[in-house]
């Protein structure tokens, strides 16, 4: 608090001296830039007006998104081309994308297991810098081996990524962190991939329900997690999702760490458990977000 006390003086004495020095710099970053959201969040309004749930986000204040519902050569129902103008139009930045790997529907393509290279032109199409696997079906994830196999898979899946200038990243929720015969699936998988090809998304919101902490994580494999999940959890009512600042999940904590996380973009999402409609949930927790100083 001290030093802090110290550069705001100085700043208000010397601010053209100290306008350019690094802890001035480091003062003006403590408040967070810019604000993203997960379109799962609205999945129920954007599918019926694309352009109008984009505009009313980018109003609140949100500058990015990560998108889902992605294959086919489609996303969120419309064709690439299509999409592209209408996120192009409402000034907000594809910078992620979650995609399944197609077991659910394996004739689909663009999937990590069906023509993934079409998949990986079109994330490109839409200026996305990554895309991420959002989730593991129970008949994937029962085994170890079959853990190994998805390790294989995300590997290989990242190869192809980092050709087109894209990164992969993977998803966690809760299951990853529950042991299969001794071994935690989650530390399988960090082990069995390449850190260069595979990053981590990390959803604070799952971590903190495994009752497990975020920051010990980032500093176990720092730089691994360019991608976040921010979405808060209340005390009671087991644990269910709510608005971040609502809930017990220190983010003014979390932020302080992102350097060790090697942090990029965070995406607000809360996916259930509504008390108001989605946008009003997207509005609280960016408010919230607004307010921090790290």
């Amino acid at each position: 608090m001290e030093r802090r006390k110290f550069i705001q003086k100085s700043a208000l004495g010397a601010a053209g001296i100290l306008a350019a020095t690094p802890l001035l710099s480091s003062v003006m970053t403590e408040k967070i830039q810019s604000f993203g959201f997960q379109v799962y969040t609205v999945r129920d309004v954007i599918q019926k007006d694309m352009e109008g749930t984009l505009k009313t986000l980018k109003k609140a204040g949100y500058d990015y998104a990560e998108f889902f519902d992605f294959g086919g050569g489609k996303i969120l129902g419309k064709p690439i081309a299509e999409a592209k103008k209408i996120i192009e139009k409402s000034k907000i930045d594809v910078k992620s994308i979650h995609v399944m790997t197609g077991a659910q529907a394996p004739k689909m393509t663009g999937s990590l297991i069906n023509e993934w290279q079409k998949g990986v032109d079109d994330a490109a199409e839409l200026g996305a810098e990554y895309l991420a696997c959002a989730y593991l079906l129970d008949f994937e994830r029962k085994t170890l081996d079959q853990y190994k196999q998805l390790a294989e898979l995300f590997n290989k899946a990242g190869e192809a990524c980092k050709k087109s200038g894209i990164q992969f990243a993977y998803h966690n929720h809760d299951f990853e962190f529950q042991a299969i015969d001794g071994v935690i699936p989650y530390d399988l998988l960090l082990s069995e991939t390449d850190e260069d090809l595979v990053k981590m998304e990390l959803d604070i919101y799952w971590v903190r329900y495994a009752e497990l902490d975020p920051i010990k994580i980032f500093q176990k494999n720092p730089k691994r997690y360019p991608l976040w999940h921010v979405k808060d959890m209340e005390l009671d009512n087991n644990h269910v999702m709510t608005e971040v600042g609502n809930g017990i999940i220190d983010y003014k904590q979390l932020f302080a760490h992102e350097a060790d996380a090697g942090l990029k973009y965070f995406f607000v999402e809360q996916d259930r458990n509504w008390k108001v409609d989605p946008i009003t949930s997207l509005k609280t927790s960016i408010k919230h977000l607004k307010g921090i100083n790290y």
